[in-house]
């Protein structure tokens, strides 16, 4: 063999090496969400119930403000301690109690999610003493007891069988939506789907941010969002927080799950500490519904995050659940497929969890 065919194999070889490598880390992510199914923890039953019956919409008599920490937040209770709204330092994003509600998805699983909170983002962000300001006070008496969509209706009018609704000019801004178009050189468990599929995507329509920056929709990607794309779909497009066209710092939503949970927008509920197994945040009690949670789940993204969901609640089995869009289940989901939609125990999101955001 020559000398110049020895410096052409070389390349080769690297490139082979390389290829193997990625592969190998591929199948191991794989191989981790089939073997962690069974290891979540059995708990007890949660029964359904109203707490929320009698309350009337915009009720002032009976309210009490308290003053809670980590994270900095304001609750309010009725005359009986009972809680009816949670609002935190910093975030948009309010808790409210209302009305109990059941959100089901058959096709992937039969857990249910029966809920009184009701998830919606105030016009600016909360501050110690805002209870007195005119905007909140216009803000409480419209939603609070309101049966409009908030944050979870939207989140599963995207899910599997959710039928089509349109705007006024017939565009199509909710149903059943994809995770991506097929990846040509993907498989099954091994980046089956293309990322990258935005709201603009899903919608068909062309999109100009706020930057100027416009963005032209793919038609391979119609009816399409990833883990991302789903979040700036619910929080962004429908529910109005302002986007951004990429993850450059700014006061709107960046594009990626890494960008999400890197910037400085709302409160960091559960700091992130690292992306390394032992950055597995000790307690999650923190949490509350509406919270958007981080995941580390291939080593190929390095020092990135790379899944994104929003935090639910319990179901009715006790479990912590989320609903994200996901390449297996090919969109949003609280099914299983991909790993168990559960954040107690020991499963595949459970142990792959590394931060929280309450936007």
């Amino acid at each position: 063999m020559t000398a110049k065919s020895k410096s052409r194999t070389r390349p080769a070889l690297h490139a082979v090496t390389v290829l193997a490598l990625l592969a190998g880390s591929a199948y191991l992510t794989y191989a981790l969400r089939v073997q962690e199914q069974a290891k979540a923890p059995a708990v007890q039953i949660v029964v359904d119930k109203n707490i929320a019956a009698g309350i009337d919409a915009g009720a002032a008599g009976a309210q009490k403000w308290e003053r809670l920490q980590s994270p900095d937040r304001s609750v309010m209770r009725d005359g009986t301690g009972q809680v009816l709204a949670t609002f935190t330092d910093s975030a948009r994003t309010a808790t409210l109690t209302g009305p109990s509600r059941t959100f089901t998805e058959p096709a992937n699983t039969t857990t249910r999610v029966v809920t009184e909170n009701w998830v919606r983002l105030m016009p600016q962000p909360w501050k110690e003493g805002a209870e007195n300001e005119q905007w909140f006070k216009e803000w409480f008496k419209k939603y609070f007891g309101s049966q409009e969509d908030d944050i979870f209706a939207m989140a599963f009018q995207y899910g599997d069988q959710a039928p089509v609704k349109k705007d006024p000019q017939g565009v199509s801004y909710a149903g059943d939506a994809a995770f991506g178009p097929l990846n040509p050189a993907g498989s099954a468990g091994n980046d089956l789907r293309l990322e990258q599929s935005d709201f603009y995507d899903y919608l068909g329509t062309p999109y100009t941010f706020r930057d100027g920056t416009k963005k032209q929709p793919q038609t391979a990607r119609y009816r399409a969002m990833d883990c991302s794309g789903f979040i700036r779909t619910v929080f962004g497009f429908r529910a109005r927080y302002p986007l951004m066209s990429d993850d450059k710092p700014g006061s709107g939503l960046p594009r990626t799950a890494n960008g999400m949970a890197r910037s400085a927008l709302g409160a960091d509920v559960l700091p992130l500490k690292g992306v390394g197994a032992q950055d597995r945040p000790v307690s999650i009690d923190v949490i509350q519904p509406g919270d958007l949670l981080f995941f580390k789940l291939d080593a190929r993204t390095k020092e990135r995050l790379d899944h994104t969901g929003i935090y639910l609640g319990t179901d009715t089995d006790g479990h912590k659940i989320f609903i994200s869009s996901r390449e297996e289940a090919n969109g949003p989901t609280i099914g299983d497929k991909g790993g168990t939609s559960r954040l107690d125990g020991n499963g595949y999101y459970a142990t792959t969890l590394r931060s929280a955001k309450r936007l």
